[in-house]
């Protein structure tokens, strides 16, 4: 959860304030109450830093090289384009426009859910403007929560390239890409995480993004791949990753990478961030192996590709509870989702028909969802998690049930109305079936991977 909202520094500063006064002498009125001033801790600022880089790292080439690797020889460099591409746009859209209207405004009209222009082109920040943390004692300059939030923004866009792998213009996978961005993702990271939103305000839970990022993704990529329409060989002959080793590459820096998007998202560097480093490697490493054993009891084997899925699959679902899941409570969290995101993939994708390339949704969608709501049962301290004040189990539930539903309907929606717009624009989303036939690198960017 992130925010650098005044309103929220100063709801921290008079709890700390209160706490001080109750502590005072029953007689002791002329003993003054200290008022915190916070201060820039460079210990953070390295950490956030270092988290900012990371992440970057499981976009390009983490999440490149795991895509690249799933699709067909001729495909790869059209994926690894769209990464690219992809990351570069979102990346200078965010500095425009979007950091203002996701964690810029102030109280009434739409800031519930949206935020306004007063940062565009990131106005007023500076070197020395400040963005709050999670203590009153601390906060970050503000150009660093801004390029680390520039980062998620990035990689949740670029995640829906998988569902639409093989099969897509190039200018419309951008276009599309431009317009959820501005319509879905920045108003869900509005609501989700400034504190003005209408979900922060609800108390919902999303340490990292399970609903802003997972189930945001995760559900465009499916609309996106059903209005697309599924590739001329789907359900008709073998479609299998060309390239193993790159996906088992590109995981394992999805991985590493991980460790900034969960533990970073901390904002500071202290016990906390500890424990959800610790739950970034427990969770998937049981959802790996959670995959796997479910595999070969279900398939009569246990693959590399599952080993690397079940991992992906579990850290998504940490990915809501990472601050507030104990260690056991990730372990089982992420069993949980490993199983689930396996149903999801080879279950429910022939059942429904649906081809979503590279099981966005199948993963994201599905392990999203896993989290969000697991995180109001492993938050509780029974489990040995880690709440907020106020929290009971079942209305937690509830409100994480609530964040799900808006994050489902409001992506989908908008993943609907702007794949018909991109359809308007040019003419149709999808390549000729020639075009599939000689594969996108050659088709779409004249170039091929292997000579």
């Amino acid at each position: 959860m992130k925010t650098v909202k005044v309103s929220t520094v100063s709801t921290i500063l008079g709890a700390t304030a209160l706490v001080a006064l109750a502590a005072l002498p029953a007689f002791g009125q002329d003993a003054p109450v200290e008022e915190v001033v916070p201060v820039i801790d460079k210990g953070d600022t390295a950490w956030m830093l270092v988290s900012t880089m990371v992440v970057i790292l499981m976009t390009i080439p983490g999440l490149a090289l795991f895509y690249g690797g799933l699709v067909r020889a001729k495909n790869i460099l059209s994926v690894l384009s769209q990464v690219l591409a992809g990351f570069c746009m979102i990346a200078l859209l965010w500095v425009i426009y979007g950091y203002s209207l996701a964690f810029g405004g102030t109280e009434g009209g739409l800031s519930a859910i949206i935020g306004d222009f007063s940062k565009l082109f990131l106005n007023g920040v500076t070197i020395d403007s400040r963005a709050a943390t999670f203590s009153a004692a601390y906060e970050l300059p503000e150009l660093v929560f801004v390029v680390f939030q520039l980062t998620f923004a990035a990689i949740t866009s670029t995640l829906i390239v998988g569902g639409i792998a093989e099969r897509m213009k190039f200018g419309a996978v951008m276009l599309f890409l431009a317009i959820w961005f501005t319509f879905s993702y920045l108003p869900m990271a509005h609501m989700v995480w400034a504190g003005t939103g209408y979900l922060f305000n609800l108390g919902a839970y999303d340490f990292a993004g399970g609903t802003v990022v997972h189930i945001n993704s995760g559900v465009a990529a499916l609309v996106a791949a059903l209005v697309l329409g599924p590739r001329s060989s789907f359900l008709k002959e073998p479609i299998p990753p060309h390239n193993l080793t790159f996906t088992f590459i590109g995981a394992c820096l999805l991985w590493v990478g991980w460790f900034g998007f969960n533990a970073g998202s901390n904002l500071e560097a202290n016990g906390l961030t500890a424990q959800a480093f610790l739950n970034t490697v427990t969770a998937p490493a049981a959802a790996a192996l959670a995959w796997g054993v479910a595999e070969k009891f279900t398939r009569g084997h246990a693959s590399l590709l599952g080993f690397a899925s079940g991992a992906v699959a579990g850290l998504v679902a940490i990915t809501p509870a990472a601050g507030f899941a104990g260690t056991m409570g990730a372990v089982v969290l992420g069993a949980i989702a490993g199983v689930v995101c396996l149903w999801a993939v080879v279950t429910l994708k022939p059942m429904l028909k649906y081809d979503d390339s590279l099981d966005v949704f199948g993963i994201h969608g599905v392990g999203g969802i896993v989290g969000a709501l697991g995180t109001a049962i492993v938050a509780s301290p029974s489990l040995g998690g880690y709440p907020l004040a106020d929290y009971e189990m079942w209305g937690q539930f509830i409100k994480q049930l609530t964040g799900v539903g808006i994050a489902v309907v409001w992506s989908g929606v908008v993943a609907l109305i702007a794949m018909l717009i991109v359809k308007a624009v040019f003419g149709g989303a999808k390549v000729t079936e020639s075009a599939e036939s000689d594969g996108l690198d050659l088709s779409s960017h004249g170039e091929r991977a292997y000579n």
